[in-house]
């Protein structure tokens, strides 16, 4: 992005609720915090250029482009786990990619370059650019195929959720753990066909079930964020926003199980070539993740958590929150971006 000096802030905030820390990595250098900060941001701004046009390829492929150009920029030598799908399905960031200029640390990388496309092309609330980082060998690499999830918060005994119990038991589960009646509870759905009778049977419990278009990531992030009114994410939906989500979680805390939903021969056959020996595992957030990572997300559209995309003039402005495990912090970074041609960004 062509920009003059830019003033940015930034604020650090203990994640919500204890979090086991991970020993810092010394591949996960603080310098690289900034680094994804520029990446999401670029993608951001490129996605932010197609909001409420309808067109959301054009959203996605301008994201995907933006976030490419810059890590390829960096001084790493990068694998994507979690692509936009694989080789023979993506021109760009496919699963398996080298990223990076080639010396440096050699990390693991995940990447959503614009999670929540429909979001975007009708500049609705919640779109966002989302990456994460760890060291290498410690993501999950999985297939682009879906993902049963569950999520809860910080703060609940080990196993208060559970994919193998039924919604009904693990509503009444986590009313218990929290000192509530299930009626007081808010679960976090993907508006989807496949989710009816889910959604029916979560409502027969008594929660209150709000639903979204778009954004796995943000909802399970938003199990562990108090004033989000959120306790509890299930579902199906996609594994590499679940990976991208399990990454978040490890950093701000809370709970997610997931369980890639492998039910042809032709996905278990390409589970098994990425390293998927048991195709029914059930995955915890530790086990998609491990080890250090730092995860970043710029807004594209207005959203709870993430201010969009603001173009002034000569000016753009940009909201990006940056997470890591080892320390359990959480940065927001404010940032002034001044474009010596206002209708270019390269």
């Amino acid at each position: 992005m062509p920009t003059t000096a830019t003033a940015s802030a930034a604020s650090v905030s203990a994640s919500a609720g204890p979090v086991t820390l991970v020993k810092p990595s010394p591949v996960l250098e603080r310098i690289l915090t900034l680094e994804l900060v520029r990446v999401t941001e670029r993608a951001a701004v490129s996605a932010a250029r197609w909001r409420g046009r309808g067109n959301e390829k054009a959203a996605d492929q301008a994201a995907v482009d933006a976030m490419r150009r810059e890590l390829n920029r960096l001084s790493i030598r990068g694998t994507v786990r979690i692509g936009e799908g694989e080789r023979d399905e993506a021109p760009m960031l496919f699963i398996g990619e080298t990223v990076g200029i080639g010396h440096g640390p050699k990390v693991d990388i995940a990447v959503d370059p614009l999670e929540g496309t429909t979001m975007c092309a009708k500049n609705m609330p919640g779109a966002i650019a989302v990456i994460a980082m760890a060291e290498d060998g410690t993501l999950l690499a999985a297939p682009d195929v879906y993902m049963d999830k569950i999520a809860i918060g910080p703060g609940y005994p080990i196993g208060t959720v559970d994919l193998d119990l039924s919604p009904e038991e693990n509503v009444y589960s986590l009313a218990k753990a929290k000192g509530v009646q299930p009626g007081e509870l808010t679960a976090l759905v993907l508006d989807r066909p496949r989710h009816a009778e889910l959604i029916n049977t979560l409502r027969r419990t008594g929660v209150s079930v709000h639903l979204i278009s778009d954004g796995d990531v943000a909802g399970v992030v938003a199990t562990a964020k108090p004033d989000s009114g959120v306790d509890l994410y299930i579902g199906t939906g996609a594994a590499p926003e679940g990976v991208i989500a399990a990454a978040a979680l490890r950093c701000i805390g809370g709970q997610m199980q997931g369980r890639l939903v492998l039910d042809s021969e032709a996905k278990r056959e390409r589970a098994e070539r990425m390293g998927v020996t048991d195709p029914h595992k059930k995955y915890e957030a530790h086990e998609m993740v491990r080890g250090d990572c730092l995860v970043a997300a710029t807004g594209v559209t207005d959203g709870p958590v993430l201010r969009g995309v603001k173009f002034r003039g000569n000016l753009i402005e940009t909201e990006t929150v940056v997470y890591r495990s080892a320390t359990g912090t959480t940065r927001f970074i404010y940032a002034e971006h001044r474009q010596l041609d206002k209708f270019h960004l390269d």
